[in-house]
């Protein structure tokens, strides 16, 4: 033990004395070289910061590392200052490697990589200290919206390092806000974000999220659903019949109506009219049997809740009890009248063409006993000639030209 303990102590009195003579060696002011590097570290406030001191080309120079104070936290892998918060990582001719565990704000600042040689070289790191800011919070000015009001809200990110910043979104579109950023006593920062927008109906049950961005954390958010109330919106639906309403049959109409607050009372009327004896009326439902055309006119379905209330018509024409069943019939109606036009017009062409036949290839029919009429000089000369003829009966003949 005793000899443990002189070995220890050589060791110390070795340092101060190397030191020393660094020191007093001409005051020899030391130099950046390219030969000694070193990184800069973030590091979040309670994780490990990693110090590491390099040298490319090392001619055997004692390699240590210095606190901001420039006090010796290791000379080559032996650890003078009294910090168990430092450990050695790896030591070797061309590397000082530390590890800071528990890091807390007194720790930020530049530490020195120092290589002893002739002037001393030497190489910086700064090791900054990330605080992440506290839950973020949102105040809302008004906690019950009505349709086409300007709200407020506000959002704060306390006490991190550096300041935080602040988005905001509802749904999915993004908004602008106005942030302020204060600087604590204890160099904390808190930023705080003011977000004015307008709600519609639509924005009822909307998330509006406030989103936290700091270098320490990721995926920091906090969000409050809109509740905006507004009038109802009201849809009269028909149940029955699906095509025309003709007399004789039965109406059935629902009236969909939507609010907030969902709406306390639903009214059918009739404009300018009462509504029919016998109609039956069942919370949202009209239901009349038998239409007749006396029924014919607007009705109408009312909605209402604490912001007002609105309507929805239906007009009603009652038909007559067989209308729209001809539709088809007129439709075969139709093709036959084409098809009888068609053979009308072929027949008419077709005797046209025939007369024209005819009328090309007709005959002239002559008698023999026409012959001397055609030479005669007058008629009595036409008689004798054509009695002549009936000298020889056998020479009676008809032609054909």
């Amino acid at each position: 033990m005793a000899h443990a303990g002189c070995g220890s102590l050589a060791t110390i009195l070795f340092l101060f004395i190397f030191q020393a003579a660094v020191f007093q060696g001409a005051a020899q002011i030391p130099v950046v070289s390219q030969n000694l590097v070193t990184d800069n570290v973030s590091v979040v406030e309670g994780e490990m910061a990693i110090i590491s001191c390099r040298v490319k080309d090392n001619d055997d120079s004692v390699i240590q590392l210095l606190n901001p104070n420039r006090q010796t936290i290791y000379f080559r892998d032996m650890r003078p200052l009294k910090d168990a918060r430092f450990q050695l990582v790896n030591f070797s001719d061309n590397e000082l490697r530390v590890s800071l565990s528990n890091v807390s704000l007194s720790d930020e600042g530049r530490y020195v990589c120092q290589l002893y040689t002739d002037p001393p070289q030497e190489a910086y790191a700064d090791i900054t200290v990330l605080v992440p800011p506290g839950n973020p919070m949102i105040d809302a000015r008004d906690e019950v919206l009505s349709e086409g009001n300007e709200t407020e809200m506000t959002c704060t990110a306390m006490s991190s390092k550096p300041a935080a910043t602040i988005r905001w979104m509802k749904g999915d579109k993004e908004l602008p806000g106005k942030p302020k950023v204060e600087l604590t006593y204890d160099r904390m920062y808190t930023v705080t974000s003011r977000l004015t927008f307008t709600v519609n109906k639509e924005d009822d049950g909307v998330p509006v999220v406030c989103i936290v961005d700091h270098p320490a954390v990721k995926d920091f958010q906090v969000q409050k659903y809109l509740e905006v109330q507004y009038k109802p919106e009201v849809k009269i639906m028909v149940e029955f019949p699906q095509g025309l309403t003709r007399e004789g049959e039965n109406l059935e109409l629902t009236c969909q109506a939507k609010g907030r607050p969902q709406p306390q009372r639903v009214n059918w009327v009739k404009v300018d009219d009462d509504v029919p004896s016998h109609a039956v009326i069942t919370g949202a439902d009209l239901y009349i049997e038998n239409l007749n055309k006396s029924y014919n006119g607007t009705y109408r379905c009312v909605a209402a809740n604490s912001l007002g209330e609105s309507y929805d018509d239906y007009i009603l024409y009652v038909y007559d009890s067989r209308a729209g069943e001809g539709a088809p019939r007129t439709v075969d109606h139709a093709v036959i009248g084409g098809v009888v036009a068609v053979v009308v017009f072929a027949m008419l062409c077709l005797l046209i063409v025939l007369g024209r036949y005819f009328a090309r290839h007709k005959g002239t029919y002559f008698t023999h006993e026409a012959k001397g009429a055609d030479d005669a000089a007058d008629a009595d000369t036409a008689i004798i000639n054509a009695e002549g003829g009936h000298t020889n009966s056998d020479e009676k003949k008809e032609y054909y030209i």
